[in-house]
């Protein structure tokens, strides 16, 4: 069987270290908001070449934590308008509802999946305060045009992410563009944690300080409360395994180029496959390898029949899900239908041997030769 991911394998590769790290924290008889917690932020600050991270405990509440904040500090309020791509996963949508703010859902650029610069400009109207960029499947925004086109017209940046750790363009990573970025550390992710658990990145003073106080219920000094914040801590426990997968992070996006290497290579020439475009200028960190076909379930069925796991990034885009419902006022959107209809998620995993690379290239290219 070829997994999609085996989180096991990989984890395996580390568990001596991990092991290590937990005992560290039993032993340490402080389990929240400790040493681990801020010895991790540093180096994930350090890591994306931001001034401060901020743990929380994961992906969604990173996102809802910052526009949170920005609402605390008078730079958003309830009814304005957010611009992000309509096929993200509902996460970053979740985000923008939950603080009663009006996602703008626009078309991808088809080449990248990620936000058009263009389609960002048509959409922009006076109720317009800030742009939700997803850095998806791995791969950055292009995030030069889009902080012109911020500064241009005075909007917040928010960074969603959740699979682009590590990601570059011209040596300045992913979380370091917008003025705030939100990171998830769910154990399926580059840099993931073996549980939830998730961080903030932002050169911004003021809104760090803001946005430690509104993880802890509100309160910088305990029983004296701010904001109407919530609990949303990275525990120690996390934060120790993330210090350990973060010295292993460089090495296991270097394979997933790799395999994402082997993958365009060996299925080029496919005339009905769509596969991924990169940017030169960037590092794409292969999340997922995505590619498009209108045979999808049928080249799924297949793969499954031959022992090769794939997945679909998304099946479903988060305008069509029920709890949207009549709820979110949209154009229509058929090129994101159409990406929701058509993609398809081969394995990518860190650990996949080049063998078993080569027999799931083998394999599509059987399936659309005989």
């Amino acid at each position: 069987m070829i997994n999609f991911l085996d989180l096991k394998a990989i984890n395996a590769q580390y568990q001596q270290e991990l092991k290590d790290a937990c005992a560290r924290v039993i032993d340490s008889g402080w389990y929240i908001m400790g040493n681990e917690l801020t010895q991790f932020e540093d180096e994930f600050a350090n890591y994306c070449g931001t001034k401060h991270a901020i743990g929380v405990a994961n992906g969604l509440d990173a996102l809802v934590l910052i526009l949170r904040a920005w609402i605390a500090l008078g730079k958003l309020k309830k009814g304005d308008e957010v611009i992000v791509q309509a096929n993200t996963y509902i996460a970053s949508i979740l985000a923008i509802t939950e603080n009663d703010l009006v996602p703008v859902l626009i078309e991808p650029n088809i080449d990248t999946y990620n936000l058009d610069p263009e389609s960002v400009l048509a959409a922009i109207t006076t109720k317009t305060k800030a742009i939700l960029p997803v850095h998806l499947y791995g791969q950055l925004s292009p995030m030069p045009e889009l902080m012109a086109i911020a500064e241009e017209h005075d909007l917040l940046v928010l960074e969603d992410c959740a699979q682009a750790h590590g990601a570059e363009h011209k040596g300045k990573r992913a979380g370091n563009w917008g003025h705030a970025a939100g990171f998830s550390f769910y154990p399926g992710k580059n840099l993931g944690a073996l549980g939830d658990a998730g961080a903030i990145t932002t050169n911004d003073d003021e809104l760090a300080q803001t946005l430690k106080a509104l993880r802890n219920y509100g309160s910088h000094k305990k029983y004296e409360n701010l904001y109407q914040g919530m609990n949303s801590r990275l525990d120690e426990i996390q934060a120790a395994f993330l210090r350990i997968k973060l010295t292993h992070l460089e090495t296991e996006t270097a394979r997933r180029q790799q395999i994402a290497r082997l993958y365009r290579q060996g299925l080029a020439g496919i005339s009905v496959i769509k596969l991924p475009k990169i940017d030169e200028e960037s590092q794409h960190v292969w999340h997922l390898f995505v590619l498009m076909t209108e045979n999808r379930d049928a080249l799924s069925s297949f793969l499954a029949e031959r022992s090769i796991q794939t997945l679909i990034h998304y099946p479903v885009a988060p305008h069509n899900q029920q709890a949207y419902a009549g709820k979110i006022v949209h154009p229509p959107l058929p090129l994101t239908e159409k990406i929701h209809q058509q993609v398809l998620s081969l394995p990518i995993s860190p650990t996949m041997t080049d063998a078993e690379v080569h027999e799931v290239i083998h394999s599509i290219k059987h399936y659309f030769t005989h």
